[in-house]
């Protein structure tokens, strides 16, 4: 069952177009998501999928429902994690829980009810009576993610839901929505860190300006627009598009950068043997996996896009 499908979705602002006739279908319990750069069109979309931004053109369907007819059925059904937490910081913690339930039309008995498991799932027990205030920002965003879960959703929204976090609360965040999932909730999220939709996505879009420009697993889309591995090679050069002579023929294709040479092939190690059987000697060499950054970059561009 397809929980969300949109056909030539558009989103508009005056003459800015910021979602320009995209096709998205996201399947129940599949962890879905919306990867690009600022400004691809990410949020926007989220937005119409969450019914609090109108449709521009196009056709778009949360749990079989038009948002333009049944926002408030859509909602009910709905978690959202926005970008900021917008917490009630001045309130405790399980005060905010309670408040957020009431907006469902939830009894104060059920709240209560709710609260406890979703603050052990969490991680914030200790911090029940604690004020909003005081916590981390990693615990702000536990937080928000357990108050998006007190009207028990099918669907959670998580717009960029690490931003902003140190490495550790990140992984911790993580293990909470595979948990999520593993438990049947249907995740969608956007994200611009590239090890996180590794991480959690079974199936991804790449957005750039507004339209999408590739799809598939994390997996399939490094298999379709990158090489199995790259091989790093710094040189003693003020600009090394000097030395991209010296590799011509070794790689399927090679990216010049300021500090270094990256060359896309199939096996880094015997790249690099080729590499130094010609008499090339780079100050440093590396070889590693393609990753999903090495398709985004191809995919995006390296220009920073404001």
């Amino acid at each position: 069952m397809s929980l969300i499908r949109g056909t030539g979705l558009r989103k508009t602002f005056g003459d800015f177009v910021a979602v320009d006739g995209i096709d998205i279908e996201v399947a129940a319990g599949e962890s879905f998501g919306f990867l690009g750069p600022n400004g691809a069109g990410k949020t926007s979309t989220m937005r119409m999928i969450g019914a609090t931004s109108p449709v521009s053109g196009g056709e778009l369907r949360v749990f079989g429902m038009d948002p333009a007819t049944h926002a408030s059925a859509i909602k009910a059904r709905l978690g959202v994690v926005p970008q900021t937490d917008a917490l009630d910081e001045e309130l405790r913690v399980r005060e905010n829980l309670l408040v957020y339930g009431r907006y469902f039309g939830l009894s104060r008995e059920q709240v209560r009810a709710r609260t406890g498991p979703l603050l052990e799932f969490a991680q914030l027990t200790e911090k029940t009576d604690a004020v909003v205030e005081s916590l981390s920002g990693g615990m702000k965003r536990r937080l928000t993610i357990a108050r998006a879960l007190i009207n028990e959703p099918s669907l959670l929204l998580l717009d960029e839901p690490t931003t902003g976090l140190d490495p550790q609360a990140r992984h911790v965040l993580w293990d909470r929505l595979f948990r999520l999932k593993r438990d049947g909730v249907t995740l969608v999220l956007t994200t611009h860190y590239m090890d996180e939709a590794e991480q959690l996505c079974d199936r991804l879009v790449v957005m750039d300006r507004g339209r999408i420009v590739a799809e598939g697993s994390p997996r399939s889309l490094i298999a379709q627009h990158a090489s199995r591995e790259v091989l790093e090679l710094r040189f003693d050069a003020a600009d090394h598009a000097e030395r991209v002579a010296d590799v011509a023929g070794i790689a399927e294709r090679v990216e010049v950068l300021a500090d270094r040479l990256l060359l896309y092939v199939h096996d880094g190690d015997g790249a690099l043997e080729t590499v130094a059987a010609r008499g090339v000697h780079p100050l440093s060499a590396l070889v590693r996996r393609a990753s999903l950054e090495d398709v985004f970059l191809r995919l995006t561009g390296r220009s920073l896009v404001e």
